[in-house]
């Protein structure tokens, strides 16, 4: 699977940082303005588990950095919802 990024397209890594920085806006973090959004956590677990349906789909087509990538991202994003989820959003 080529990773290279064309002209007006997107790459494996910027699928999953897209699906990632959604996850996390849907958690009430918004990476950009540093401010708190309005939490949603059934958006949150839905991209945290396209995340992960891509993963399983993708299994043996990863480059070793790819695969470290989702593996991390999905670690991360597990454990604060997690905690979102524990502290009542």
């Amino acid at each position: 699977m080529s990773t290279e990024v064309h002209s007006g397209g997107i790459d494996f890594r910027g699928l999953i940082l897209g699906f990632s920085g959604a996850a996390l806006h849907y958690m009430g973090e918004s990476a950009e303005t540093g401010e708190s959004s309005k939490v949603n956590l059934p958006l949150a677990q839905q991209n945290i588990e396209i995340i992960a349906l891509l993963e399983q789909k993708t299994t043996g087509n990863l480059s070793s950095d790819e695969e470290s990538l989702v593996r991390q991202l999905l670690i991360d994003l597990r454990m604060r919802f997690i905690e979102k989820s524990r502290n009542g959003k």
